[in-house]
């Protein structure tokens, strides 16, 4: 039986690609469909542009079906790296 998660605790959840074993980060964002009550996605802040000192431009966008499995501390997905990079600029 699953248990319930609160969106504020996968914000203290790592996200991990299980195809290359890539530490992608922590969640930062979920997007959320109101009107069918679902999550479709996890927004992860990307890579920090030169060490760190000018912010980020991009973050990982990774679907909610390519989630395969949610633990304690950390999140599986499995995704291909370049396909989930979005600039985060609307």
């Amino acid at each position: 039986m699953d248990l319930p998660c609160r969106l504020a605790q996968l914000r203290y959840k790592e996200v991990i690609n299980i195809n290359d074993g890539t530490r992608l980060g922590y969640v930062g964002d979920v997007e959320l469909l109101p009107e069918e009550g679902r999550a479709t996605a996890l927004i992860v802040p990307g890579p920090p542009r030169f060490f760190g000192l000018f912010g980020r431009s991009e973050e990982y966008y990774i679907p909610w079906e390519c989630i395969r499995r949610m633990g304690d501390d950390i999140i599986l997905v499995e995704v291909d790296g370049e396909d989930i990079l979005r600039n985060d600029e609307c």
